[in-house]
């Protein structure tokens, strides 16, 4: 294959395996769930990368904040935020697009780049990777950054396991062997276990002859074909696809067109609200809980563009979109378009802030009932509830909702029990200082 770093017979080996359907992996642990999820990944396609594009993108984020929504009123309007609330919200999404606009990015060599001409592939491959490098020294890049590759299918297999070579050996060489912090790999597309198993032998060879620590490179499944749901025996197909993984699994993201277009569903239907995606969804958060594996959801695909009416319905669209996914414990999702940066911003802050007075009432009940009834011995069963509360602040602070000193203030916790993350030991403690 040529001007790969791992020997053409080594990935030969990879494919051969897959082709045979007999590609196995050792057995590692997930990663550390304590890490800052971020509430979004910015999809854009490989072609258009370069190393400031979160600046760009925050800076055209926030024309279209301007243009359509100039004052905390008109945003209220747009997508139904409490008037109450819209000047703080205003101001924390004009913060938020100044100062970090972008979360999550991931360079996309599949749909958002489509089937080229390998040398072309090839070519921005490197490109891609050399901005990367330089929003690396530039300290330009968002916390989380990716690539997605193609899907390892019959077809594709060979060209996306070129991509992720070239891309990651250019990159290394031009950082000094240096990957970014955040840095995950996307796999869409899932149709067998042994496909996973393919990218976790490939990120196996990878690290051997960069000479890299093991379980370096992570991945994320995306969860968009029926099979990746369900296995042809009927046996739920997630616990597998994470064992094929490795270890390496660090995430999994819902598409939602590519499954309800499985499902058979009718484009005029395709959307994030149909009962298949919620039912696809189910399956996930159920196998995937206690792993710490993060769940994402997918993408609103109406565009805010336009007229300000226009523009204004796809942001309302947009919200309840967003609103619907963090009422079902989807705190991520995808976005497509800078414009939707305002409305994904403006929607994740009201979720929090709208319950914020209640949410602390409650948990301080909660830690004051529950140290009362640990001193005199009787028990206290309800620390799930206290959890969930935990959990509200935890997902408030991480956002950018609140800030850590309005979490202590709100919720009459320490920042040493918020960081914790675990209700029943800020109980434990407690009751032991009596």
């Amino acid at each position: 294959m040529g001007e790969t770093t791992i020997p053409d017979g080594a990935l030969m080996a990879i494919l051969d395996a897959l082709d045979k359907g007999n590609v196995q992996t050792a057995a590692r642990f997930p990663g550390d769930s304590a890490v800052r999820q971020p509430v979004h990944t910015v999809y854009g396609g490989a072609q258009l990368f370069t190393a400031d594009a979160a600046q760009k993108l925050g800076a055209l984020a926030l024309r279209s904040l301007q243009e359509f929504a100039p004052d905390p009123a008109a945003l209220a309007g747009a997508i139904g935020l409490d008037p109450q609330l819209a000047d703080r919200i205003y101001l924390r999404v004009i913060d938020k697009l100044t100062r970090e606009p972008v979360e999550d990015f991931r360079i996309d060599f599949e749909d958002g780049f489509g089937v080229r001409p390998d040398a072309e592939e090839d070519r921005y491959a490197k490109a891609a990777a050399d901005e990367v490098a330089a929003g690396l020294a530039a300290h330009t890049l968002p916390p989380s950054i990716g690539i997605r590759i193609k899907a390892l299918s019959d077809e594709m297999k060979r060209r996306s396991l070129r991509t992720f070579d070239l891309f990651l050996t250019q990159l290394l060489a031009k950082t000094g062997g240096l990957l970014p912090a955040s840095f995950v790999i996307t796999l869409p597309k899932i149709t067998s276990p042994e496909q996973v198993a393919a990218l976790a032998s490939a990120c196996d060879a990878f690290e051997y002859w960069h000479e890299l620590p093991n379980g370096t490179l992570r991945f994320e499944l995306m969860i968009e074909t029926t099979q990746s749901v369900f296995a042809p025996d009927g046996a739920i197909a997630l616990p597998r696809l994470i064992a094929e993984g490795g270890g390496r699994v660090v995430a999994g993201h819902f598409g939602t067109y590519d499954y309800t277009a499985a499902c058979s569903i009718t484009a005029a239907h395709q959307h994030m609200l149909h009962p298949v995606c919620d039912f696809a969804k189910h399956v996930m958060q159920v196998t995937l809980a206690g792993t710490g594996i993060w769940l994402s959801d997918g993408a609103t695909n109406v565009m805010p563009v336009g007229t300000r009416d226009a523009v204004h319905r796809a942001w309302r669209l947009h919200a309840e979109h967003i609103r619907h996914s963090l009422t079902n414990g989807f705190y991520q999702g995808w976005d497509l378009h800078p414009a939707q940066l305002p409305s994904r911003y403006a929607a994740v802050f009201a979720f929090f802030l709208e319950g914020l007075d209640a949410a602390s009432e409650r948990l301080i009940n909660f830690v004051q009932k529950a140290a009362q009834a640990t001193l005199v011995g009787d028990v206290f069963d309800d620390a799930a509830t206290g959890q969930g509360l935990l959990n509200y602040f935890l997902r408030a602070m991480n956002c950018g909702a609140i800030t850590e000193d309005e979490a202590v203030q709100k919720s009459g916790l320490t920042i040493d029990e918020l960081r914790s993350r675990s209700f029943a030991n800020i109980l434990e403690n407690r009751s032991r200082r009596g």
